[in-house]
């Protein structure tokens, strides 16, 4: 029964108290995705502080068609407490025990460090800094959390998409992968690649985005933003389960950025809005919005070349796609997702010769995964190798969400199964993109 508090620990089920979730702010889609679905462990009735506005309206209504979908409804209950004090009302208040934030990123940070200041643990979607400046911030809240014994966690979706925990797997044995490459700035060991789209469907409607989302100062460039999960993924293949620290570990090279140029009527379907709003004057030239949609970043991790690449685009029928690549000494795996298809984990040879070896070696690799794995299997095609991921394995984007909220249950009632590199990382990613968004911004403005 959802709220009911039983839930699964390592070494078996054991029943606390439920968390009680507490919104504040809701600006962006993903706070409602986080419940997309009910859990156990999660009270059925949550609480939404945040000013009267649209974002609110926009919140509301993505959990109300949660609840009455045909399939599979959900059966939350909102207490919506807005208006102008709403984060006055909430110090006052505060019925939960735990806060959701996705929302406008620049004041995400001091929305934290005061849910962590009450005693509260925090999931906070990515990303929780857009500038080098508020790293003292992130460190502050990570004091402050671990002095009050309370999470603050990062909505890391990524790491639960199955393609990526394939890979990641197939790297780190290395009679498959060898060692890493070192790489170079024109092929790198690493490349990282996101590309996304404004004009999209979440949760099965069209998506109308906040005009503040087009806004590099409250939402960050887009390697600020979406560039935090490649970030991530970067420390999690090339040094997985180790800390990595940014002053000694990481070494920037290069950083650039470019704008996604948008034309009044595409800016309306995807607002809304009849016109560009005053705020935005100074993102307009020629009647057009200059959107920091795209950039790069290339850096150095323990002498490993990595490459990130985030990219928006207005629309594209076949959905947002995703590349990764990593070489090793004995192959390539990659995982790629060519538009209109499902992302596939793919394996190359570095030698030619190496085909009947590694073959051998990937067939046992699948057998031994048929229990975290099941149904996984290898497919043999002409000079490389892929693996077959089942269809009961792969679960979309919003269904992530899920994966990420039933971790952070977890943690919150058994802190100390948390891995200890988790925190040192968390600083290092964002790192990693807030200095090279400050990188770019000195190479090319607009």
């Amino acid at each position: 029964m959802p709220g009911a508090g039983s839930v699964q620990m390592p070494g078996g089920s054991v029943t606390r108290s439920p968390l009680k979730l507490m919104t504040l702010a809701p600006g962006h889609f993903h706070a409602a995705l986080v419940q997309k679905q009910m859990h156990d462990g999660i009270a059925p009735r949550c609480y939404v502080y945040a000013p009267l506005d649209a974002d609110l309206v926009a919140h509301v209504d993505r959990i109300a068609g949660f609840n009455t979908r045909t399939e599979s409804p959900t059966a939350w209950e909102l207490d919506i407490r807005a208006g102008g004090d709403y984060l006055g009302r909430f110090l006052r208040e505060q019925p939960g025990n735990t806060v959701v934030l996705s929302g406008r990123n620049r004041p995400k940070i001091d929305l934290m460090r005061v849910a962590v200041n009450e005693n509260l643990h925090v999931l906070a979607d990515k990303p929780w800094i857009i500038d080098a400046a508020d790293l003292p911030k992130l460190e502050q809240l990570l004091d402050d959390a671990e002095m009050r014994e309370v999470l603050a966690w990062d909505m890391m979706t990524e790491r639960h998409e199955i393609t990526s925990r394939l890979q990641r797997a197939l790297v780190r044995d290395r009679e498959i992968f060898g060692d890493w490459h070192t790489g170079n700035p024109e092929r790198p060991a690493l490349v990282l690649e996101s590309i996304h789209h404004l004009k999209k469907t979440v949760a099965g409607r069209p998506l109308l985005r906040p005009w503040w989302w087009f806004d590099s100062h409250i939402s960050g460039d887009a390697l600020a933003d979406v560039g935090t999960h490649l970030a991530d993924l970067a420390l999690w293949l090339i040094a997985p389960d180790q800390a990595v620290d940014f002053d000694t570990d990481i070494r920037l090279l290069d950083a650039d950025r470019w704008p996604l140029i948008l034309e009044p009527d595409q800016f309306t379907t995807l607002t809304g809005l009849p016109t560009f709003p005053a705020e935005l004057t100074g993102r307009t030239t020629g009647g057009l919005l200059f959107y920091a949609g795209n950039n790069t970043a290339n850096f150095t991790l323990r002498g490993i070349q990595v490459q990130l690449t985030t990219r928006w685009e207005y629309e594209s029928e076949n959905g947002d796609t995703h590349l990764a690549v990593a070489r090793g000494t004995r192959s390539t795996v990659g995982v790629r997702q060519p538009a209109g298809t499902l992302p596939e984990v793919t394996i190359t040879p570095t030698d030619p010769l190496d085909h009947t070896r590694l073959a051998a070696v990937l067939l046992r690799k699948c057998d031994a995964w048929q229990v975290e794995f099941p149904g996984t299997a290898l497919e043999v095609r002409d000079g490389t190798f892929a693996i077959h991921v089942p269809a009961d394995l792969r679960t979309g984007h919003e269904a992530h969400f899920a994966a990420v909220l039933d971790e952070f249950i977890r943690f919150v009632h058994s802190p100390r199964h948390v891995p200890t590199w988790e925190r040192t990382n968390l600083r290092t990613k964002y790192a990693i993109t807030t200095k090279s968004v400050e990188l770019a911004r000195q190479r090319r403005s607009f």
